[in-house]
Formats: structure tokens, sequence, C-alpha cells
């Protein structure tokens, strides 16, 4: 299909671009467009004007600074793949990289992008609720930080103010003796998820888990935490009766829908085996195995 009429803009600078968004309250950013360009196809949206900010300069980066993994809007998800530092020190994020569609998608594709849009079928919100991740959303006032628990609004909503652009992410850098995986089922490569769970974990000086990320990825109207689960393992040792009991939990916390995909018993059952694997390897990795 051929999308509405609509005008386009590719400002050079940021101060350029918020200019346009304030002018234009219906715009929509396009960075790698791998999510915005088939709905306006479908005529699923219909902005009046797309901001291209790929000429922007600066947006393009992965580096640790003050704690974070700091990543620009204008970071491919293939940048993220080929990252020794993402691959090795921030495996959950590595992991989720690697199933988010298929190569060609990830040579456009941007996280930032991926977050903005706040598809709950998106494999990285799960992600970045696991490691309880921050965005920069930048606007005329200047930046704001948001917690990524308040960033997702809904389904395909988010707290980005419709004159702001998501211009960061934030990662913690890990503790010492941390691990994370990302556990998805799909119909074929690059299909959105049945469902997928991602676990960010690390454990104290005694082997006990100290911190713990849990989220859902396509079984609810957004990413999903899976709070009753962290706090069934928060403090032990990921034993097998505490594995269980997480995972029953986030059988029941899902919220799954069925469709072609499956019913909503084999999604919630589906669930909890990928809660069950994925915190087992979580595990390993965080005790060097």
């Amino acid at each position: 299909m051929i999308p509405a009429q609509f005008q386009y803009a590719a400002p050079a600078s940021i101060a350029d671009a918020l200019a346009l968004l304030q002018s234009n309250p219906d715009a929509k950013i396009l960075s790698g467009g791998q999510s915005l360009i088939p709905l306006m196809k479908f005529r699923l949206a219909q902005p009046a004007m797309v901001v291209d900010i790929n000429n922007i300069a600066d947006l393009d980066y992965i580096r640790e600074a003050d704690g974070w993994l700091k990543i620009g809007a204008l970071t491919r998800e293939s940048a993220l793949e080929d990252s020794t530092l993402v691959r090795e020190k921030y495996p959950l994020l590595y992991e989720t990289t690697l199933n988010v569609a298929d190569p060609i998608v990830r040579n456009r594709a941007t996280l930032a992008g991926n977050l903005a849009h706040a598809d709950p079928a998106n494999d990285h919100p799960a992600t970045m609720l696991a490691y309880r991740a921050q965005v920069v959303a930048t606007g005329a006032g200047g930046n704001r930080t948001i917690a990524i628990d308040d960033f997702f609004t809904g389904l395909f909503s988010t707290a980005l103010a419709s004159d702001e652009i998501l211009t960061e992410v934030q990662i913690p850098a890990p503790k010492t003796n941390s691990g994370g995986a990302y556990m998805k089922l799909e119909r074929k490569v690059g299909d959105f998820a049945t469902a997928g769970v991602a676990v960010q974990l690390n454990l104290d000086a005694a082997g006990s888990i100290e911190q713990i990320g849990i989220a859902f990825t396509n079984v609810g109207l957004q990413a999903i935490r899976g709070a009753r689960s962290e706090a069934a393992l928060r403090g032990t040792s990921g034993n097998a009766v505490a594995v269980e009991a997480a995972a029953k939990f986030a059988q029941e916390d899902c919220e799954p829908n069925a469709d072609l995909r499956g019913s909503v018993e084999y999604k919630r059952n589906l669930v909890r085996v990928l809660t069950t694997r994925a915190i087992s390897s979580a595990l390993a990795k965080a005790r060097g195995a």
C-alpha cells in the first residue's frame, strides 16, 4: 500500500527537530523507520509530518560513563550486535538484540526507536524493564530522565511529550556476579514473539540473589514487570523451589490474548517455561558457568 500524504523534514540539529515538533503536534520522528514506515504504508499511522533525525550529529554512540551504558538515539541494532562491550558485559542486551527481526532490519532499526514505538510485541521493552534502565527525553526545556517503569503508559503509548525526542537509553552497569538472559519463542525467524521473558540478576558475596529484574514480552498491552516473580527469588539461592514459585507467578501475572500464535492457556504455560529457562541461564552466567 501507499502511505497517506505527509510532509518530510530532515533537520540537522536537535534544536531544529524540536522546533518542527512544536509547530507540528501530529509529527512523527523517524530514526530507523522499521516500525513507522510499515504502519504508514498500511495507513495505521498517518502523521502530517515525518521528522527524519538521521542527519543530526552525535546521536550514534555506545559508551560507558557514570555507572551507565549510554546508547544514542541513532545507534543501530547491528551496532549493538557487533559491540564487544555489549557482548561481554551486557549479555541480556546482546541476546535481545539478536532476537530482533532479522539482520536486514537490524541494519536500520534503533534501540531508541524500538522503545519509543512502545509495541508490546517488541523485544527491548521487557529487557529494559529487567535492567531497570532509564531514558533521556529532550525537549525545548532541556533534558529529563524517565525511569523505564514510568516510560511505558499503554499500548503504543509512552511518557514522551509530543514535542520531545528520546535521545539516549541508559542501562545500569552490571555489578559483580551478574547475569542476564532473554528467552523468546517465535513462529519463524524475524517474527514477533509468541511470548518472551527477560531476566537480569546479580548475586551477593554469599551467592544469594541480591537484585533481580524479570519482565515479559507480548503477553499484555505493554511489557509487564514480573514483580511477584522477582520477590519470590530475591534473597534466595535460586534453588528449584524458588524458581518454580517465580515461574508460577509469571504464568499467573501475564495477560495474554488468544490469537493465531496460541490460546491464553498455551501462552501462560509458555511464559512459565521461558521464565524457568531464563532464570536458570542468568544464574549460570552470574556464577561463571
